[in-house]
């Protein structure tokens, strides 16, 4: 039996990752993250209000009095479409883009009304996240080296084949000196760990697995994709003080709870995008050509478990005169 295609959302949020991409792309290496990361906001703002749906933002930037980033609560959307949930990230790596190092990029997730999980106050997470070869086959509990030897199991290979990404945090470092001993090659990133959870679950990257205590919004995001790529990602918050575990047991949330990516965001109607701001491992950055500039992007569609990485050439005579963001230097 067949239905007849349904409308592609992540196809109108990829214009508004590559909106931000291509704002920030202006403050790259120029050691301004605040500055790179409200042109980012400003961009993807102007662009998520052409998107039909009726839209609240679940995952963003803090609450109200936080403004005028995109704000937890912010209606989003022309508001006649479908009733979403909306995360974003405009600049995952602000550190990065304002350094002019790879891997920061702007990213937005969608999901229908109540599919993303939100938990409060809670900023952090332990996370493992694999590709759709050891998707099914990998536990939270269990420890670095089991999961390490479950992935190259899974990829008929050897454990010290396997590459290793952690953020690089006191807090992990019990994860990188196990994956060491056991002999996995260990990549320490010193922000932004979406990015490599994709790298898991797209080919040639030379990712396999990325673990340790990183961001909660950012759980939710690469769940979001790899409803669409067929990995996996399971996560359960991990409070980084006192104050912070009191907030989250204050709502009710229990801490001891084990999500997966299925949990974390429900359903099947699941869209993602990505584009690069700074040259990166699996997206390039932002390029500047002789009359415009190119943008390199990720687009993931749950339903039909279809992923694009599309390359999109932007023509300054053409796109200035139109747009309501400043994509050039003045």
């Amino acid at each position: 039996m067949t239905t007849e295609p349904d409308r592609n959302v992540g196809l109108e949020l990829l214009r508004t990752t590559e909106a931000a991409a291509l704002a920030a792309a202006r403050w790259v290496g120029r050691g301004d993250k605040e500055a790179g990361d409200q042109a980012a906001v400003d961009a993807m703002r102007v662009l998520l209000a052409t998107v039909h749906m009726s839209g609240v933002i679940v995952i963003g930037e803090g609450e109200k009095d936080h403004a005028p980033m995109l704000y937890i609560g912010e209606a989003v959307g022309d508001g006649k479409g479908p009733e979403t949930d909306v995360a974003v990230d405009p600049v995952e790596g602000t550190n990065l883009l304002a350094k002019g190092l790879p891997n920061s990029i702007a990213i937005v997730g969608l999901a229908p009304r109540g599919a993303m999980a939100t938990f409060g106050p809670s900023f952090y997470m332990d996370k493992i996240a694999v590709g759709p070869e050891a998707a099914g086959k990998i536990d939270l509990d269990a420890p670095v080296t089991q999961n390490l030897e479950a992935v190259a199991a899974a990829k008929n290979g050897r454990v010290e084949e396997l590459t290793v990404v952690v953020l690089d945090r006191p807090r992990n470092e019990d994860k990188i000196e196990a994956a060491r001993q056991r002999g996995a090659r260990v990549r320490l990133i010193s922000d932004g760990d979406v990015a490599p959870s994709l790298m898991t679950a797209l080919p040639g990257t030379g990712i396999d697995m990325v673990v340790g205590i990183g961001g909660t919004p950012e759980g939710i995001l690469t769940a979001c994709a790899m409803h669409g790529l067929g990995g996996e990602i399971q996560g359960r918050l991990a409070p980084q003080s006192d104050k912070e575990k009191e907030h989250i047991e204050a709502e009710g949330i229990d801490l001891n709870r084990k999500l997966s990516h299925r949990e974390l965001v429900i359903g099947e109607d699941i869209f993602f995008a990505a584009t690069g701001i700074t040259q990166g491992d699996f997206l390039r950055g932002v390029e500047y050509t002789s009359d415009g500039v190119v943008t390199h992007s990720l687009v993931t569609r749950s339903r039909s478990g279809t992923w694009r990485v599309i390359e999109s050439h932007h023509r300054w005579e053409k796109l200035v005169p139109i747009s309501a963001v400043p994509y050039r230097a003045p």
